[in-house]
C-alpha cells in the first residue's frame, strides 16, 4: 500500500500502477467523494453514457414488474367489485 504525500495545494499523485489497474489515463477525471471519514477515488469514463450500457444486464425487467403489479392490482378491484 502506496503512502503519498500532499502538495501545498492538497494535491495527491496516484502511483502508476494502481492507475493503470483502474484505467485513469493522464488528463481523466475522477469522482472524489467522503465515506465515513475516507476519501475514495474512483475514475469517471470518458463515455459515461456508453459505460453505463448493459449494467442492468442480468437484473429482473423492472418493465415486467410494473405490469406484473398492475395485473394484480386490477385483479383485486374485481374482487372487491364481487
Amino acid at each position: 500500500m502506496p503512502i503519498v504525500k500532499t502538495s501545498a495545494k492538497g494535491q495527491v499523485v496516484i502511483p502508476a500502477e494502481i492507475r493503470e489497474k483502474i484505467g485513469l489515463k493522464p488528463g481523466g477525471k475522477v469522482l472524489v467523494t467522503l465515506v465515513s471519514e475516507k476519501v475514495m477515488i474512483e475514475p469517471i469514463p470518458d463515455d459515461p453514457i456508453e459505460a453505463a450500457c448493459g449494467f442492468l444486464q442480468g437484473s429482473p425487467s423492472l418493465t415486467k414488474v410494473l405490469l406484473q403489479e398492475r395485473q394484480d392490482d386490477r385483479k383485486r378491484e374485481a374482487a372487491n367489485r364481487a
